[in-house]
């Protein structure tokens, strides 16, 4: 099993709109039978306006296949909806990155 945490800094005062997307985000993968995200934002962190989101998958295969859209069940309204979700995030975001923990226990 592995964690994939995404962690993005954002803009000054901006943190809460991409909350909301993450929580759309997350409703949506949730209703897509891809388990459920946390999101997290920063009370001590290494810098200001952080947000982490992360979830679980049983191997980078699976991740894969979510990144790339394959085996979702999701229907075309939920598609079209993350697209205007996530339209014009990067305005939010001042830099991110991708961590891939594997689970021991």
């Amino acid at each position: 099993m592995l964690l994939i945490r995404e962690v993005f800094s954002c803009h000054p005062g901006k943190v809460k709109p991409m909350v909301e997307k993450f929580r759309t985000m997350a409703r949506l993968n949730e209703k897509a039978g891809q388990g459920k995200m946390r999101i997290l934002t920063d009370f001590v962190a290494e810098h200001y306006w952080t947000i982490v989101a992360e979830f679980e998958v049983e191997n980078l295969k699976a991740f894969e296949d979510m990144m790339s859209g394959q085996g979702q069940q999701m229907s075309a309204e939920d598609q079209k909806e993350m697209e205007q979700v996530f339209s014009g995030y990067h305005d939010l975001v001042v830099k991110g990155r991708r961590e891939i923990w594997k689970i021991e226990s």
